[in-house]
């Protein structure tokens, strides 16, 4: 006869493991003898081993009575059962990984590949990495939320990067980010703006520019812009008095 200790050596697992099993009423537990001790026959330790071999094939311990219980047919339908129900974790497990892939991978995490080709674009030409990051913010919820208009509106971001009063504009905001939001460089960025938005809405014969954007999300980018960097109030107040209003939809002042 064997004490609990010796049971958990032979089984190789640890006593706490046996009476956890004792517990869930998967491993019979045996009268005490009469100095109180429990005795384990060679039974046990098949019995123990057998539990041992399904918990760490992945058997739900819920399930491992009923297995343990169950006739051949039984028992290989219900591993392959379990095999399925394994099969569809591991899946998921891999899906989880490529999202963790996607994570280190930086901008690509929750962007298509058009933005974040124009993010490195804006990197490759010298514009601040925080303005870039404000970009990349901004981007997303409109890329989760509306999908459709992500191929019109990069497409017109791409091109008006090769306007050079619009790359003037992002470069000079990244240099006046850290200072005075009462300085002339800012002054200078709103005129270089409006004078780029005055020409870009008489080409197009609009009175506004990026369009397209329902009112809600605009407000929400405008927060996030405005947030992130406070001086872009102020930026927006002298648009304002230069005929512009608006930050991620700009329209003419009435």
């Amino acid at each position: 006869m064997l004490t609990i200790g010796e049971l958990a050596a032979y089984a190789g697992v640890t006593v706490r493991a046996v009476r956890h099993y004792h517990a869930k009423g998967l491993l019979p537990e045996p009268e005490r003898d009469r100095s109180g001790y429990r005795a384990y026959d060679a039974g046990a330790v098949v019995e123990l081993i057998r539990i041992k071999t399904l918990a760490q094939a992945g058997v739900p311990l819920a399930r491992v009575r009923e297995l343990l219980r169950a006739g051949p047919d039984e028992f290989a339908a219900a591993i392959a059962e379990i095999d399925e129900r394994l099969r569809a974790e591991i899946r998921e497990r891999r899906r989880h990984r490529e999202r963790i892939a996607r994570l280190a991978a930086g901008d690509s995490l929750a962007l298509p590949p058009e933005i974040v080709e124009f993010l490195d674009r804006l990197r490759e030409l010298g514009v601040d990495e925080r303005i870039v990051e404000v970009e990349r913010d901004g981007w997303i919820p409109l890329a989760a939320h509306a999908p459709d208009l992500v191929p019109a509106l990069i497409a017109r971001k791409r091109a008006q990067l090769a306007e050079p009063q619009l790359l003037d504009f992002y470069l000079t905001l990244g240099s006046v980010l850290d200072r005075n939001a009462e300085g002339p460089e800012l002054v200078r960025l709103a005129d270089t703006m409006a004078a780029y938005l005055t020409r870009l809405a008489e080409e197009q014969g609009a009175d506004y520019v990026g369009g397209g954007i329902e009112s809600a999300l605009v407000e929400l980018l405008d927060t996030l812009v405005f947030d992130t960097w406070p001086a872009a109030r102020r930026l927006l107040e002298l648009l304002r008095d230069r005929g512009w209003t608006g930050w991620t939809r700009l329209e003419r002042t009435p």
